[in-house]
């Protein structure tokens, strides 16, 4: 298979972390005998600091015109302590999800046996907990009107949304549940929000369509606390932009970590691939950052994407059996984890490509 790939480093750890998202695709392409060809392109601080834009029409041709992205993060602090600012790391990122049609972001949240005690939730509540969120990406308060008024003193964010817009990303929640186990949670605040009450009605109709599959709705703040209550209980969340951003984030408890939660955003054309965690300028440069979530997203792209099943289960394999072997980065480590287990960023990427010689060979053989 011939494919054309867009590394899209961005911000902070997005570089380290897609350096080994890379290496493990290269391995791949070599075991199964791919061509993938790879380029980069500008996005975020970087790009505003070289072009004075966050996402150059340059970036953006080449976005267009490749097979798959593997993107890392957005963000710097500057701007986080300057809100004054008007041009700003993140703007790139939403522009690049309505330029690419990307409305539809599918993040697993699948506990990895090995990482049980790693989260701060008891191990009894967690195994088993197997979840795909779809957030909706194109709608909501992200990108709705929104100012300032009162010589500045009151400010204001339009959450809209439009019946299309909920209807396409509820057709492939249902689609996916019917490969799982047949259930949809639709998360919303209907009993405040009107947009939530359109959501409400245009999911229920779209759940007519699918009588297979158990439609059940849930306030916000409901499923925040049944997330940690009862995670088992969950299998498709269905959710808007800013509900889903949320309680992605509070679902990363589950598998541990962010840096171990891979996440996909998807339209009608290409894909692109991401870990759920930010550029974490903290740790930017000291080579600690976990790759895990980055070489989790090029599994999901391989899947996704390009189709290739085998090849997205490889890495999966690579990544548990390594995990099993006791392998660690920092952020999943616990006081059990020998001092020589603890990997860098580096050596759990190569960790991971040499999981995947190995099953290789053993295939061979």
């Amino acid at each position: 298979m011939k494919k054309k790939i867009i590394i899209l480093p961005g911000d902070g750890i997005g570089k380290e972390v897609t350096t080994e998202g890379k290496r493990v695709l290269e391995k791949i392409a070599e075991i199964f005998g791919h061509q993938f060809e790879y380029d980069t392109a500008l996005i975020g601080h970087d790009a505003i600091e070289t072009t004075g834009s966050p996402l150059p029409d340059e970036s953006l041709a080449k976005l267009k015109s490749c097979d798959a992205i593997l993107f890392g993060a957005v963000g710097h602090p500057k701007y986080d302590n300057d809100p004054t600012l008007k041009v700003r790391p993140e703007q790139g990122l939403l522009k690049m999800r309505k330029e690419l049609g990307l409305y539809a972001n599918l993040r697993p949240i699948k506990l990895f046996d090995e990482l049980l005690e790693a989260s701060s939730i008891k191990p009894e509540i967690l195994k088993g907990s197997d979840i795909l969120f779809f957030r909706e990406l194109t709608g909501d308060a992200y990108f709705g009107e929104k100012g300032r008024k009162d010589d500045g003193n009151t400010a204001y964010d339009m959450m809209i949304y439009q019946r299309y817009e909920v209807e396409r990303i509820a057709h492939k929640a249902f689609q996916a549940a019917r490969t799982r186990r047949k259930k949809v949670t639709s998360v919303d605040k209907a009993n405040v929000l009107e947009s939530s009450r359109l959501w409400r009605e245009t999911v229920q109709l779209v759940g007519k369509q699918y009588p297979d599959v158990q439609l059940e709705h849930q306030f916000v703040d409901t499923a925040a606390m049944k997330l940690i209550q009862s995670p088992r209980s969950f299998d498709v969340v269905l959710t808007g932009n800013l509900f889903g951003d949320i309680l992605t984030d509070e679902a990363s408890q589950i598998a541990g970590s962010m840096g171990m939660l891979a996440s996909a955003s998807i339209g009608d054309a290409v894909g692109l691939y991401e870990p759920i965690h930010g550029s974490a300028h903290d740790i930017t440069g000291k080579g600690i950052a976990n790759p895990l979530a980055s070489i989790l997203s090029a599994a999901l792209l391989l899947d996704i994407s390009f189709g290739l099943k085998e090849e997205s289960n490889g890495i999966l394999e690579a990544v548990s059996n390594a995990l099993r072997s006791g392998f660690r980065t920092a952020d999943i480590a616990d006081a059990r984890t020998p001092k020589e287990k603890i990997l860098n960023t580096r050596s759990m990427g190569d960790c991971i490509v040499e999981q995947l010689s190995l099953t290789h060979a053993t295939v061979n053989h």
